[in-house]
């Protein structure tokens, strides 16, 4: 086996596939997160002994530094949709990866990757676009050779994103579209996960790589092609910002509430979120990607319907030929 990785945030949605990836590259891998109940899961993936599960809180220093004693490389790939209670996008995108790459610089751990995202930049309208380009910053600080991956919106069996189109096309008559005209290059989790262990097998020392799938769409697009892979048309309704902003706060309001009451659901879309929208979502041309880290873009289409079918009103099988077809 090759030494060990400490992967924080490895029980989420980019981090668990990230885990996979490490495993079949044979790395040792220490799983740091807040709740290791929820993580146990994650042992399968691996052989016997291959992967343990640790807890860690990037609130509490101390927790991050014993889960980087004799590690030889470090993944960041914590995050949060949303602020609630103490989990806020400085403490997640900005303290953590700081304390995690200042932990790692102190060991002489040169092989750091953070999972950051496309538009983390200083004057985003984004609260959790500006936590995150200051999370890079801190890294580069302490680790000028770590590698940076910004990946577009991430779609996979989990994702927050058609998941959540899907979810609100069955419940609502009319399908709202936020920032219709706003372009996207939603990218396969995956190949993000790829991403991140090729960029630990080689490093390509103090790079930025902008990961994206290989075809842009508008978010109208996405959400037209949601509606008809799911089987549920609805007249679309495209707001302006002004309303938008108005369902952001309530949404606002649910995150809020989640603090203390955690069983609540979770908010639509949040204000940031919807900041987050504005602008297009897509890889910056000429930039390194995915193609840089020797990883093939996975198509959308292919992929969408392997986990979209559970909103279908007949489930996996409704679109199966009737059986007097199949005698026929």
């Amino acid at each position: 086996m090759r030494g060990l990785v400490t992967v924080f945030g490895g029980s989420g949605f980019i981090g668990s596939q990230t885990v996979r990836a490490l495993a079949k590259q044979g790395w040792r891998i220490r799983v740091a997160v807040r709740r290791p109940w929820q993580a146990y899961r994650l042992r399968m993936l691996g052989d016997v002994g291959q992967i343990e599960i640790v807890q860690a809180n990037v609130r509490m220093v101390e927790t991050v530094e014993r889960a980087l004693d004799g590690a030889e490389a470090v993944v960041y790939a914590a995050g949060t949709p949303f602020e609630s209670g103490r989990q806020s996008f400085e403490i997640v995108r900005t303290l953590g990866p700081k304390a995690a790459a200042e932990g790692a610089a102190r060991r002489r751990i040169q092989h750091f990757v953070f999972v950051s995202g496309i538009g983390a930049t200083p004057d985003s309208g984004s609260k959790a676009a500006r936590a995150t380009a200051e999370g890079e910053a801190a890294v580069r600080a302490a680790i000028p050779g770590a590698v940076i991956l910004r990946p577009s919106v991430v779609f996979g069996p989990e994702d927050a994103f058609f998941n959540k189109l899907a979810a609100m096309a069955v419940r609502t008559p009319v399908m709202p579209v936020f920032g219709a005209a706003t372009r996207i290059q939603p990218v396969f989790v995956a190949d993000v996960a790829r991403a991140v262990a090729a960029a630990l097998a080689d490093p390509a020392a103090g790079r930025t790589f902008e990961l994206g799938g290989p075809s842009i769409y508008t978010m109208r697009e996405l959400t037209e092609l949601t509606l008809a892979e799911i089987g549920h048309p609805r007249p679309l309704l495209p707001l302006s910002w002004d309303l938008a902003g108005m369902i952001g706060m309530a949404g606002d309001a649910i995150a809020f509430l989640r603090g203390p009451l955690p069983m609540l659901p979770e908010p639509p879309i949040t204000s940031d979120q919807l900041a987050l929208m504005k602008p297009d979502n897509v890889v910056s041309a000429g930039s390194p990607g995915l193609a840089d880290l020797g990883v093939t873009a996975a198509a959308l289409e292919p992929i969408i319907p392997t986990y979209l079918y559970r909103y279908r009103k007949g489930g996996q099988y409704a679109d199966l030929a009737p059986p007097e077809a199949l005698r026929a």
